[in-house]
């Protein structure tokens, strides 16, 4: 485990509660991205394993390039509507339950991916279940987004609503600036970059990281559902939720009707050794 990884790994079941808001309002990833990661991989004819696909954000594009996807994704809900996302990809194949007790069956693949999921995975397994998953030269595609407010007295405000509620963490929890220059550098929020882990593992080479940048808006009601979609905010008594929430579209009201966010898409890449 990270150093600074303290992800209570139970909060990745309740995506499922919401998980036709997910779809609408989480972000996806650019397409740079899933060329970099392709060009790394050279899957020539092999399939890929996803891992936490959720609703398919990132199962799309991969599958839209014509890559073959076994996808494991641990909720039900979720699973719905990553195949509906996905009919139109003959070669995606949606399996249901945690990657951690997935049936490997002898088959393994030339590239794992996970989207903004490493973190829920147990952190005593995940790189053995990947070793595992891998031809070996197998290439693993880890990646996350992140987002910082630009306004920097939108951000006060909006910090100001965190803090009257105990919220720690949130999307706008740091501005734009906070963020370093490097890829994994995601300032005062805690992570699991997974450099120093991969490195500690001993079993990994070629290891590279980079980070795409781009800029976001969302108007109020967008924002508003994103954050209603996130675990920090799923686990909250309902009551408390709807008012933090209130309180945070006031504020975005009050500054124009939205917020605009830098975002970040960060990626770790790392080739699998001998078997």
């Amino acid at each position: 485990m990270a150093a600074r990884e303290h992800v209570d790994r139970s909060r990745g079941r309740v995506f499922g509660e919401v998980a036709e808001l997910y779809d609408a309002t989480r972000p996806g990833y650019p397409d740079e991205l899933v060329t970099e990661v392709l060009a790394y991989a050279a899957l020539g004819d092999r399939a890929a394993l996803e891992v936490g696909a959720g609703t398919g954000k990132a199962t799309v594009p991969f599958a839209a390039s014509g890559t073959a996807l076994v996808c494991v994704e641990p909720d039900r809900r979720m699973a719905e509507v990553l195949r509906r996302n996905t009919a139109s990809w003959p070669g995606v194949e949606v399996r249901v339950g945690p990657f951690e007790e997935r049936r490997p069956d002898g088959r393994r693949f030339g590239l794992v991916l996970a989207a903004t999921s490493w973190h829920w995975l147990d952190p005593g397994r995940r790189w053995d279940l990947v070793h595992e998953a891998l031809v070996p030269g197998g290439a693993v595609a880890l990646f996350w987004n992140l987002q910082g407010v630009r306004d920097a007295g939108l951000h006060a405000a909006l910090s100001e609503v965190d803090r009257r509620h105990g919220m720690v963490n949130t999307p706008h929890g740091e501005p734009a600036s906070s963020f370093g220059e490097v890829p994994g550098d995601w300032g005062a929020i805690p992570g699991s970059w997974p450099e120093d882990e991969c490195r500690r593992d001993g079993r990994f080479t070629d290891l590279r990281a980079s980070r795409f940048r781009r800029s976001r808006h969302y108007d109020t009601d967008r924002y508003v559902g994103y954050l209603a979609s996130l675990s920090g905010f799923r686990v909250l008594p309902a009551d408390r939720r709807d008012r933090i929430l209130a309180e945070t579209a006031r504020v975005l009201d009050a500054h124009g009707g939205g917020i605009d966010m830098d975002h970040l898409s960060d990626l770790f890449l790392a080739r699998s050794g001998p078997q």
